[in-house]
């Protein structure tokens, strides 16, 4: 019995990846300051597997959940529904020292 419902697990898994990755609870208030923060934003709706309409925001590897009827969250995701998620960066470039040629002086 146990290796059958370790199978369907697995089964339900490999369907539904994101079954595990819904809201659960939303806030429904948020920070001052904390919406200049966000990396990237995502709209969860209340169909299928997430039964929760909420905006999931991302700052700093780490998701908050809020309601989608905030006065401040609406109005930033209209002013910022073209944002193109920022990448992070894999750590500072480290520039390469110029070369300066010397001439070479005949006399």
């Amino acid at each position: 019995i146990s290796v059958l419902f370790l199978t369907l697990l697995l089964l339900f898994l490999a369907l539904f990846p994101g079954a595990f990755n819904c809201c659960t609870k939303i806030s429904d208030e948020i920070p001052k300051g904390i919406l200049r923060r966000v990396e990237r934003f995502e709209i969860q709706k209340a169909d299928g597997l997430c039964h929760l309409e909420a905006v999931i925001l991302y700052i700093g590897g780490r998701k908050f959940c809020v309601s989608p009827r905030i006065r401040k969250v609406k109005k930033w995701m209209k002013k910022n529904k073209h944002r193109i998620p920022r990448k992070k960066p894999h750590g500072r470039k480290q520039r390469r020292p110029k070369m300066i040629k010397k001439k070479d002086k005949k006399q």
